[in-house]
């Protein structure tokens, strides 16, 4: 089957990379001239647990799934990662009821490991920390994400697939049994396809509505919610990752560590109207107020702006998360079409699971 993936991001490579295992012959389209340059390369790089998300929701089976197939891919493929694991950290007794509910929803979710410890065993384990217990998650951990994707590329090579760069897709309709595609770009012409996946990330929906046919009310609303992170000018105080208790929009102002062993605090969440990739160096002052609850001896003026990601939030401010959204052929009723919508963390740790379902939509 010629099977068409619409954009490199992480989700892209993983769905084109698994596709073209199954067999299929598949093509990449990417509008810009590389892979992750958009979504995929402003996170923090976390392999999640699968703590936080709903019961039976396609966030808690992709991360709990995904993260094993993830650590086993990068093992066999040598791209670096680290379990150095996590802890969620309650500073005063409503916290530490919401931290416990936490690692009883990750219970429910199938997480290994979990244990609730106190605050001298959490200070035994981070010597700068603060809390008064904290959740300790030894599965989470961090890995070289651009490495991930680059061996997901050379897979989908080694099988025959390509990524044709620079070819944004303008317009896509259904006639006699394929999908016709219009690509744009220096090479601008109509292809037909057997099946397609819309990966596109913050350009999802855009594309969904230039689908013909394709009803606008299976087109969620996209919301922009920009994370910024700050980097520390010093060298770093923590081993693990180090998360507060969840906050509106995303789980906290964290420790994120790199692979290099750099340490940023990240990402808040700014509510935005229109992509923007400017970092407000005032946005420090809630960054040391929020980071010193957990970490008191956070000195001043050792935050600096580092870098900022989008996410393509389904839901806004105050309102409940939403899970991911993988509408295939049952969804909106165009055949042999999945298009992914509001794919925002655990999005990373999820791919390769999300891969294996939307290849098996595609048959």
């Amino acid at each position: 089957m010629q099977v068409l993936v619409i954009g490199a991001g992480v989700i892209g490579l993983a769905v084109a990379r698994t596709a073209a295992r199954a067999g299929h012959d598949v093509t990449v389209a990417e509008m810009t001239g590389g892979i992750a340059n958009g979504v995929s390369s402003r996170n923090s790089e976390v392999v999640h647990g699968g703590l936080y998300y709903p019961t039976k929701s396609l966030r808690a089976k992709h991360c709990v799934r995904g993260r094993r197939m993830l650590y086993e891919y990068c093992a066999a493929h040598g791209v670096a990662y680290r379990k150095c694991g996590k802890l969620i950290v309650a500073t005063n007794e409503t916290e530490l009821a919401k931290v416990e509910s936490i690692k009883k929803q990750g219970e429910i979710n199938g997480v290994e490991g979990l244990e609730m410890i106190g605050g001298n065993a959490a200070r035994a384990l981070e010597g700068e920390l603060f809390c008064i217990g904290a959740l300790h998650s030894p599965e989470s951990g961090i890995v070289d994400s651009h490495g991930f994707m680059r061996a997901l590329w050379g897979e989908l090579e080694e099988r025959g697939g390509m990524i044709a760069f620079e070819t944004p897709v303008e317009r896509m309709s259904y006639k006699a049994g394929q999908w016709q595609v219009a690509f744009g770009g220096s090479e601008p012409g109509t292809i037909a396809f057997d099946a397609v996946v819309n990966a596109a990330g913050l350009g999802a929906q855009d594309l969904a509505r230039r689908i013909a046919n394709y009803p606008a009310e299976k087109v969620p609303r996209l919301v922009l919610a920009k994370g910024n992170y700050f980097s520390f000018a010093g060298r770093p105080v923590f081993k693990r990752l180090v998360y507060p208790t969840p906050v509106d929009g995303g789980l906290g102002v964290h420790v994120t560590l790199d692979l290099a062993g750099r340490m940023r605090f990240g990402p808040d969440v700014e509510w935005i109207s229109e992509e923007t990739y400017s970092i407000d160096p005032r946005r420090a002052d809630s960054f040391y107020e929020r980071i010193r609850t957990y970490w008191p001896g956070l000195p001043d003026n050792s935050l600096v702006p580092d870098y900022c990601g989008i996410r393509p939030k389904l839901t806004g401010p105050g309102e409940p998360a939403a899970d991911f959204m993988i509408a295939g052929p049952d969804a909106h009723g165009m055949p042999r079409l999945v298009n992914l919508f509001g794919i925002e963390s655990p999005g990373l740790t999820a791919s390769l699971s999300i891969a294996e379902d939307v290849t098996k939509m595609l048959a």
